[in-house]
């Protein structure tokens, strides 16, 4: 299902060379999960894989509560929990999973990626919310719904 950690900034040699190898999707989440990736592994591509792959295993309500828990607690175990933002999460989610629904899975992680160019954009979602809105305290804590105009 997937075809390797390509298009990440992971400099750390070791860390790197296990997470591209192509069986290592199950290997990637692990570390994701056990707060053993390396920070400079975990750029905006990898969090649309991590995405990308809850949402292939698992319902989306599942693997958005999968999602934000393991980013949540990531970003705990970093020493940053600031870091972790609800609204961006959960609406990243949701446009993984309309691709995925949309198009398929692509076949695995890098034709999906190449596919659907606009999710490796870490400002796709000011395509559907005011910067202001995202930067706030209370899209950061809880996720914000965008009533749409209408």
């Amino acid at each position: 299902m997937d075809a390797g950690y390509q298009g990440t900034r992971c400099p750390r040699a070791a860390a790197s060379a296990a997470l591209n190898a192509p069986h290592c999707a199950a290997q990637f989440l692990a570390a994701l999960e056990d707060c053993t990736l390396p920070a400079e592994c975990f750029d905006h591509a990898a969090h649309v894989r991590a995405g990308y792959l809850y949402l292939c295993r698992q319902p989306f309500p599942q693997a958005t509560a999968a999602m934000c828990t393991t980013i949540a607690r990531y970003a705990r175990a970093l020493g940053k929990p600031d870091r972790y933002h609800e609204t961006i999460t959960v609406a990243f989610m949701a446009l993984i999973n309309a691709q995925l629904r949309r198009h398929g899975d692509g076949g695995g992680w890098e034709e999906f990626r190449t596919r659907h160019p606009q999710l490796l954009r870490p400002d796709a979602l000011l395509a559907y919310y005011p910067r202001e809105v995202l930067e706030s305290r209370e899209a950061r804590s809880c996720f914000t719904l965008l009533a749409l105009p209408g």
